[in-house]
């Protein structure tokens, strides 16, 4: 869309999607998983109902994972000011009712600046949502494997795939959580390994599909919903 197209559409209707992620490790999968996954999704459920979607932001927190090569990290300072930047910005446009699409767990603080930005902005509405720990998804991937996690074959879809064509067959052993969340991320990275948190590494693309579908449709639910 050109401008001309936004400042139209939003005197129509004033909802839109701006999806954010992150780029870090995922173990045999893309390094830019989350922020592919959160665009995907939001595009594919916006489609239909023709509502605007940003480009991903595509970097986030991600200082868990800051000595795995290609992992790129904001500070909680930086990542404040850009949410909050993208905030207004999206909001002199005429935007009132934004969903922001999150593909990675640690952007979760962007919920305590939109809080405090939605006092500034009290004519405005804004969804968080976690489109893959969402009610109807995660149930979806806990129906079809209770063993995933992050870099495990719940993330491993075909668009989040490489042109590495190594992918163990074998489903890793659980981490220690507790232990992971006490060291810095040069240990965080020894205890790691190659990056996944448990589970197989793929499963079959039909499985995904399935997924994706259920993904999809409560992304979009949140689109046709009550925004009050």
């Amino acid at each position: 869309m050109n401008w001309m197209q936004v400042e139209e559409r939003v005197a129509k209707d004033d909802r839109c999607i701006l999806p954010i992620g992150s780029v870090e490790q995922h173990a045999y999968l893309s390094l830019a998983t989350d922020m592919i996954l959160a665009e995907k999704v939001s595009v594919d459920a916006a489609e239909p109902l023709g509502i605007p979607v940003f480009p991903v932001v595509p970097y986030g927190l991600a200082s868990s994972f800051a000595t795995f090569p290609g992992t790129l990290t904001l500070s909680l300072a930086t990542y404040i000011g850009v949410i909050e930047d993208l905030l207004d910005s999206i909001y002199r446009s005429g935007f009132r009712r934004i969903l922001i699409v999150n593909g990675h767990g640690g952007n979760t603080p962007a919920t305590v600046v939109i809080s405090e930005w939605l006092n500034a902005h009290p004519d405005a509405s804004v969804k968080f949502h976690d489109w893959w720990r969402a009610p109807q998804t995660l149930a979806k991937v806990q129906q079809t494997d209770p063993a995933a996690s992050h870099a495990s074959w719940m993330e491993n879809f075909p668009w989040t795939r490489t042109t590495d064509a190594r992918q163990p067959t074998t489903a890793k052993p659980q981490i220690d959580y507790a232990a992971l969340a006490r060291v810095g991320a040069a240990q965080k990275r020894e205890l790691l390994g190659d990056g996944n948190y448990h589970g197989l590494y793929q499963r079959p693309d039909e499985d995904m599909a399935a997924i994706w579908e259920v993904a999809v449709s409560e992304t979009r639910a949140l689109l046709e919903g009550d925004w009050h």
